[in-house]
Order: C-alpha cells, then sequence, then structure tokens
C-alpha cells in the first residue's frame, strides 16, 4: 500500500532517549517500507535549518515542518515563518509543549495558531503527557482557533485515558486531526476511522524513537479493510497537506 509517514524526525536527541535519526538512514526505511513521503521536522525549534537541507537534498520526499517554541516570543516565531515558510517552502508548524514547558492552550501559542490561520497551515502537537501536552488542553486550543486544522501526534501516546480522551476531543472538534504513532493500541485506529472520520487519523512512525515495520503492523491488524487503510496509510495525509 502507498503511504506518507505524518510525523518524523532528524536529529540527535541524547539525553535520556538516546536516539538519532540522519535523513539518509530514514530515506533507507522509506524505500525499504514503501514510503513515498515523511513529514519530517527537527529534535527542537534549533533545528529547522538542517530540515530545510534534507528537504533540498531529496527533493520531493520530505514535508517539512517549521518547529516553533511560542515562549521565544511571537516575533522570533514569525521570523521563523517568514524564513522557512514563506520563503523555503515548509508546510506546516510543529510545536511540543511537554518539551518546551508551555501548556497547550497558553496565550502565548495564539500567535502561532493566528500564522498558521493566515496561511492556511496545519499545526502539529504533541500530544500525551502531562502536565502540558494533555488532549484536553489541546482540544481548548483547537476550539479557539476552528479554522486551523490541529494534528495531534500520538493521539494521546501510551495513556489509555488520554487515548480515550483525545478520541472524544476529536469528536468534539472538528478540526482536530489525529496521528497515530506511539499509540499502543491498534483498535483505537479503526475507532478513530469510524468515529471519529474517515479522514482525520493518520500513520506515523516518530522515527527515530519507532521502527516502521512496528507502526505499520498497528495499522494492518486493527480490523479495517484495505480501503479504509489505504485512506489511514496515504489518503488523509495527502489530503491535509495538499500533495
Amino acid at each position: 500500500m502507498k503511504k506518507i509517514d505524518a510525523h518524523a524526525h532528524i536529529g540527535d536527541f541524547g539525553s535520556w532517549a538516546g536516539v538519532d535519526g540522519s535523513p539518509e538512514q530514514l530515506i533507507a526505511f522509506m524505500d525499504e517500507y514503501e514510503i513515498e513521503q515523511t513529514v519530517l521536522c527537527a529534535k527542537d525549534h534549533t533545528g529547522n535549518e538542517g530540515v530545510a537541507e534534507a528537504a533540498a537534498r531529496y527533493p520531493g520526499r520530505f514535508i517539512p515542518l517549521v518547529y516553533l517554541n511560542p515562549l521565544e516570543g511571537a516575533d522570533i516565531c514569525r521570523e521563523k515563518v517568514e524564513t522557512y515558510v514563506d520563503g523555503k517552502g515548509f508546510r506546516g508548524i510543529k510545536m511540543n509543549p511537554l518539551r518546551h514547558a508551555f501548556v497547550a492552550d497558553d496565550t502565548a501559542v495564539d500567535p502561532v495558531m493566528e500564522m498558521a490561520r493566515s496561511r492556511h497551515l496545519p499545526v502539529f502537537i504533541h500530544s500525551g503527557h502531562p502536565p502540558y501536552s494533555l488532549p484536553w488542553s489541546i482540544a481548548l486550543l483547537a476550539e479557539r482557533f476552528p479554522e486551523v486544522k490541529t494534528v495531534m501526534i500520538h493521539m494521546g501516546h501510551g495513556h489509555g485515558v488520554y487515548i480515550d480522551a483525545a478520541l472524544k476531543m476529536a469528536k468534539r472538534f472538528p478540526n482536530i486531526y489525529l496521528e497515530m504513532s506511539g499509540m499502543p493500541m491498534g483498535v483505537k485506529i479503526r475507532q478513530a476511522y469510524e468515529e471519529v472520520g474517515h479522514d482525520r487519523i493518520m500513520f506515523g512512525t516518530d522515527y527515530p524513537f519507532h521502527h516502521p515495520s512496528v507502526e505499520i503492523q498497528k495499522v494492518l491488524t486493527c480490523g479495517l479493510d484495505e480501503a479504509a487503510m489505504q485512506d489511514v496509510f496515504y489518503n488523509n495525509a495527502k489530503k491535509l497537506l495538499g500533495e
């Protein structure tokens, strides 16, 4: 089946994670597992130039996101959006409330969401870890900006209560999309497809944190038929990102 990986990184995460990922290794995985394109971001807000270089080195393979830390302030975030979105063709915004210690619905995020709204950009937000990146907080942000397509990365991650909350919040707010990397319950992929919407659940790997074969198996064994799996693997990301 055709695939677009809706979430991956390059960079050296070091410290507690002890993982790193290079564009070359990611391309090798993409070729091995028949992933046509990957939505790519850096390890954090300092690595956007490396993503730009990777996208230029492998044209057509990466869909780059600009990684922002709202706590740097609106002016710095605007400068990065102008540099990477307006200037280098990046296709969306990535934020990680957990990494940068801000609650997802903090008003500091509003200028970033306004930039996304004015440019019709999707915003990808890490979810699943208290106290900063819980599904309820992301939903409050999405409620304030109904015109912004907000992707809840990991759809609650590894905690069953947060996964359930991700589904409930996505059902309530039609601008919330779900990405399933790192989320262990395959049955929830099917539930999202059937209850949230056929076009609002997407396959992802969170490379280099997870192996593509593991994330692919979760979709293959979730109970959806082949046409539905093609939506999860490919069609939904393609539609969201205008590929």
